[in-house]
């Protein structure tokens, strides 16, 4: 704990090369944090853990000096800054028009199999799916049977060891999730 303490002192006089240090050290409480703040505000579509991370990086980079005294203080003060980057996204995506260039893309589970679905569209559905499946996995795995593989919701209870009603309530989350990203 003596390491963290000598840093802080550093980060407080300014030495950017203690910056990074810092960062490197917490780098793992960081992510936990972010991907919390991302779950939290939905913004999960437009920004990843580790993007988040890396913009409060350089935001701390850009303040040059910031003032922490123990891990909690700067948990804290991280916290605040990926509220910042998170805030500033919204309202960067509230300035643009709605729905302007956007790819609408449906969910249907009902797909005939000659049904040609463009490169693009799987695409989308496929980094918007893997993205879920970092956060849910078994959300993923329910579209992936029922989507993919057109699988019936007693087959992919069977398969997960869930009940019918979990299978129903994990494919209504994941098409809400996946339709946000996709949005």
């Amino acid at each position: 704990m003596s390491e963290l303490t000598e840093l802080f002192s550093a980060v407080n006089a300014g030495d950017r090369g203690a910056i990074d240090r810092l960062m490197a050290m917490m780098y793992t409480d960081l992510r936990q944090l972010a991907h919390r703040r991302l779950y939290a505000s939905a913004r999960a579509d437009s920004l990843d853990t580790t993007g988040l991370v890396h913009e409060s990086y350089l935001r701390f980079l850009k303040a040059g000096r910031i003032q922490v005294t123990d891990r909690g203080h700067f948990l804290a003060y991280s916290s605040r800054v990926m509220r910042s980057v998170i805030i500033d996204l919204v309202r960067r995506h509230r300035r643009e028009k709605r729905g302007g260039g956007v790819l609408q893309v449906t969910l249907n589970t009902q797909l005939p199999e000659e049904a040609e679905v463009s490169d693009d569209r799987l695409l989308q559905l496929n980094e918007a799916l893997e993205e879920l499946g970092k956060a849910e996995p078994r959300l993923m795995q329910v579209v992936e049977m029922r989507y993919f593989a057109g699988l019936l919701e007693s087959e992919i209870a069977e398969a997960l060891g869930v009940t019918e009603r979990t299978v129903r309530r994990d494919w209504q989350k994941a098409r809400m999730l996946l339709s946000v990203a996709l949005d």
